[in-house]
């Protein structure tokens, strides 16, 4: 991340603050009249919220090299949307989450998922953490050329 362009900083940096309003809003840790949220959100959903804007943010500016990317299949994607997603889903109201309703009920999401949130915040982040190490790893093994300009 050291020979970071401004470019990637940038994306990093929009892509950081992306992610915070589009978690933050549905979750309703940014409070907001399009959504409601039944339980207050506990202690530990503000640092895991900021921790996976952060890697978004990060991973996303590995996306804006700065060479156009090549047209071969990336082994991360199903990574970090996968880390996106179970962070989501930690932060999240427990009974506010329709799929988790329609699966275990209300009584469910109490008993079963809300237990469950803080193992799918630490699996979220190391997901994205993953994503992110590969996608620095493989920038660093295999730079992109000067251009020819």
């Amino acid at each position: 991340m050291r020979m970071w362009t401004m470019r990637q900083w940038g994306v990093a940096g929009v892509g950081t603050a992306a992610s915070l309003v589009l978690l933050g809003i549905p979750a309703v840790l940014i409070p907001n009249g399009l959504f409601s949220r039944e339980i207050e959100p506990t202690w530990w959903s503000y640092p895991v919220w900021a921790a996976t804007a952060l890697l978004c943010g990060l991973l996303l500016a590995t996306y804006a090299g700065p060479t156009p990317p090549t047209r071969r299949k990336d082994p991360t994607g199903p990574r970090g949307l996968g880390g996106g997603i179970l962070a989501w889903l930690a932060i999240g109201c427990p009974v506010c989450n329709k799929l988790v309703l329609l699966a275990v009920g209300t009584s469910g999401a109490l008993t079963w998922f809300a237990p469950l949130q803080p193992l799918l915040a630490v699996g979220g982040l190391i997901l994205l953490a993953a994503a992110l190490r590969t996608r620095l790893r493989a920038a660093a093994s295999c730079p992109a050329p000067e251009s020819q300009t």
